[in-house]
């Protein structure tokens, strides 16, 4: 299921926004703060992210820095309407740029749009030797077929969209098994061990201490 971190210091367009998203089927967080936001994105994989501008302790045009190396899109929302605001937040990487106040209807659009193009920009990823073809649910290494059960294959997707980035077990688990991970349960570490071997990572899919694994990939 897609998840959107809202980083919006003002509760009540933050509980708005996040009521209209869970309503569309999506899974939503909220970040009160730029800081905030810092940790949940580090400890949580975001399909997308709506980021206020005028965010206390980290503003979105310094938190944007922050998230444009990880590759996850951004929606600016905010107050701030002027022309140079608009082309500044684009050129940093936004997606888009809503201005408050806004309808709620216009909002989901716009979410939609996003993640559309998001994705249909991804349906054929290459990476670390495997080609990944998206709509096909098909993995090659030199034209050879690699046969993943459907796990197998989903894990390998998330790890493949959220290259050199350490994943915390829980959300590795949260994001493929779809619950919540239970302390001393082996099934991610099993699972990522077979994949390694199917798809040859055995150096690229990386344990990292304390947290989870990294998909080493090199620039």
């Amino acid at each position: 299921m897609i998840r959107i971190l809202i980083a919006e210091d003002e509760a009540p367009i933050a509980n708005l926004v996040k009521l209209s998203l869970k309503k569309a089927g999506y899974l939503c967080d909220c970040a009160s703060d730029g800081e905030e936001a810092v940790e949940k994105i580090g400890t949580k994989a975001y399909d997308l992210i709506l980021l206020d501008v005028m965010l206390p302790k980290i503003d979105g045009f310094e938190l944007m820095e922050y998230i444009r190396p990880l590759g996850i899109p951004v929606i600016f929302l905010t107050a701030k309407n002027a022309v140079s605001d608009r082309v500044k937040g684009l050129r940093m990487g936004a997606e888009d740029y809503i201005v408050k106040p806004f309808e709620i209807v216009e909002l989901l659009a716009r979410v939609d749009v996003v993640l559309r193009r998001y994705r249909l920009s991804e349906e054929e990823i290459h990476i670390c030797g495997l080609d990944i073809d998206t709509r096909s649910m098909r993995v090659t290494r030199e034209g050879q077929e690699i046969a993943l059960t459907r796990k197998e294959y989903e894990l390998l997707l998330f790890f493949a969209r959220n290259p050199n980035t350490a994943l915390y077990r829980e959300t590795i688990y949260e994001r493929v098994w779809g619950g919540e991970f239970e302390y001393g349960s082996k099934t991610v570490d099993l699972h990522v061990q077979r994949l390694r071997k199917k798809v040859g990572w055995t150096r690229e899919l990386q344990a990292v201490n304390k947290v989870g694994y990294r998909l080493e990939v090199k620039e």
